[in-house]
């Protein structure tokens, strides 16, 4: 006997004319199994395919994500000596910035010191003159007589 093909499956209807059987499957001894084996043996390389792939996707993944965690520490590790270097730059800023504020401000107060002391000065002979009147009115005025 020939082999069945899927059209062999079913049985043939009448002809036209009056309604007849149904077509049903002729013959079910063999099952579906015996059409899909061929169809997944003939699968079996490329799923073995797919599967080497999936596979060397995975190593070459690892291997991509543990350099990159290499990477990542080694950046970290040179933040970490850097961030040393520009903490001590950043104190060197604020103290010579706070030094030279506190040089100008020491400049100003010695030249407010130098005008107080120098007006000072230039009222000195005009005060003393007024404190040596009133000290003189008030012995004249209190009766005593100079020695």
């Amino acid at each position: 006997m020939a082999r069945n093909s899927l059209l062999d499956r079913f049985r043939p209807v009448g002809s036209p004319g009056p309604a007849g059987p149904a077509g049903v499957p002729a013959t079910d001894d063999e099952g579906p199994e015996a059409e899909l084996v061929p169809v997944f043996e003939a699968l079996d390389p490329t799923i073995r395919e797919a599967q080497e792939l999936t596979n060397d996707a995975s190593v070459r993944a690892a291997d991509t994500v543990a350099r990159a965690r290499a990477q990542a520490a080694a950046l970290v590790e040179q933040a970490r000596i850097d961030s040393g270097a520009v903490r001590a730059a950043a104190a060197e800023k604020v103290s010579s910035e706070a030094e030279a504020a506190d040089t100008e401000m020491l400049r100003q107060a010695t030249e407010e010191a130098a005008e107080l002391k120098e007006r000072g000065e230039a009222r000195m002979p005009e005060l003393a003159s007024v404190i040596v009147a009133d000290l003189v009115q008030d012995l004249l005025g209190s009766g005593n007589t100079f020695p």
